[in-house]
């Protein structure tokens, strides 16, 4: 769904654009990540965690979601409803949702004091501010560098979203192409992921094994990260292939299509559900366009309304199968929206007091961290930033963040190192 009043700022068509991975390339890529250290990157694999990330892009409102004030003159018309935990309210707009409040944590205190679309989410998916002098990695690249097991035969950064067509992405800074994420259209697999009718499997074998012995060739004469990517992404797009019903959501019992509400977002939450269980280590669920400049509050009716259903059958889900202990559940946005109203019944681009929630992991149940002043304009407890929650991110599937990545015999630090993370929020 594209809001026609959302801010038309080219930081907000930049910033739609990456989200959105309408980048060219395709399956292959080019570059090659860093080498990890034996022993404990292999340890931390082996505990097979995962991280989902549902973007709310745009900048979903605080105050018609987690972090409710009805009753002030900044809450507008929204009421709070009681949750699974007493004491803990959120918005009416999300009944579903609330009945999985024991499963979630609630960080009502984030302050990154950037408000800007494109500035504010990089920030908020890398843990650092913007700056010509350095260009870092997303979560989802540093997740698939440390957590995906490759023997699998799947990407370990998937990112499900409306315009998506199986390209490659261009969030992986320094780790190279390997880790960059590919953009799934929907519920749909990735295109150009089928052997032409044409071609035999004897073919195809005889092709693939010419192509193997060129390269071994080619790489005893002369071998670069370049050429080792390439190597690597044909063979990832082949194992791809022969996995390609791991993104066939005919494989789902109708019941479950039908619990998560037959639509688009509700397929592509299902089809997040499938990756996790097949052992995909991060997937990006996009939900767009918070950006509420005019007509706020109808707005969140209907998009929160298309939200709710389904984000709580995931959460359900993984609780119910045994998996949320290994999934980190995140629920962002590039920032939140003005407690004050404007002249459109819209709100406007607001960074200094919004929320962020979590699930899973090694992260808290049933809790709120951080709290805002009555009519929420202002933090007046638990006040976190971009770079705390990165590490967080981190934290909660069980990689260190303190600790660096070794890019092409650099040491770079894989976390801000000038913050840690939130402990209190953490198990």
């Amino acid at each position: 769904m594209r809001a026609k009043y959302a801010c038309q700022s080219g930081e907000h068509s930049a910033s739609r654009r990456r989200f959105l991975g309408v980048v060219s390339g395709g399956i292959m890529a080019t570059g090659l990540g860093c080498l990890t250290r034996g022993s404990a990157a292999e340890s931390l694999r082996q505990q097979d965690m995962r991280v989902v990330v549902f973007n709310m892009h745009g900048g979903l409102s605080q105050l018609e979601s987690w972090d409710p004030k009805p009753g002030t003159k900044t809450g507008g018309p929204t009421r709070a409803i009681p949750t699974s935990v007493p004491g803990i309210h959120i918005s009416e707009l999300l009944p579903h949702t609330a009945k999985q409040m024991h499963h979630l944590c609630l960080l009502r205190g984030v302050n990154t004091s950037e408000d800007d679309h494109g500035k504010g989410a990089y920030l908020m998916l890398t843990g650092r501010r913007q700056t010509p002098a350095a260009d870092y990695p997303q979560i989802g690249a540093v997740a698939a560098r440390t957590l995906c097991d490759e023997s699998k035969g799947l990407p370990g950064h998937i990112l499900v979203t409306p315009g998506g067509a199986g390209g490659r992405g261009n969030e992986a800074a320094y780790l190279g192409p390997k880790y960059a994420s590919i953009s799934l259209g929907g519920d749909k697999p990735p295109q150009n992921s089928v052997k032409p009718e044409m071609i035999t499997d004897q073919a195809e074998l005889r092709r693939h094994e010419f192509r193997r012995k060129v390269n071994e060739q080619f790489l005893s004469r002369q071998r670069t990260a370049i050429t080792d990517a390439y190597t690597y992404s044909y063979e990832q797009a082949l194992r791809l292939m022969e996995r390609r019903d791991v993104f066939d959501l005919a494989k789902e019992p109708p019941t479950d299509l039908e619990r998560y509400g037959n639509n688009d977002f509700g397929r592509q939450c299902l089809l997040a559900r499938r990756l996790l269980e097949n052992g995909v280590s991060f997937v990006q669920v996009t939900h767009s366009n918070y950006d509420t400049h005019n007509e706020n509050f109808n707005f969140h009716i209907e998009q929160l309304g298309e939200f709710d259903r389904p984000f709580a059958c995931l959460v359900n889900d993984l609780a119910e199968r045994g998996m949320l202990e290994k999934t980190l559940v995140v629920v962002l946005s590039e920032f939140g929206r003005t407690p004050n109203i404007n002249l459109y019944y819209g709100r406007d681009h607001w960074s200094k007091a919004w929320s962020v929630v979590m699930a899973g992991g090694k992260v808290a149940r049933g809790a709120v961290f951080g709290q805002t002043n009555a009519e929420g304009t202002e933090v007046t407890d638990g006040q976190v930033d971009h770079g705390q929650l990165f590490h967080t991110y981190l934290q909660a599937v069980g990689v260190d963040s303190g600790q660096s990545l070794v890019v092409d015999g650099k040491e770079l630090p894989m976390a801000d190192p000038a913050v840690g993370p939130i402990w209190d929020v953490l198990t």
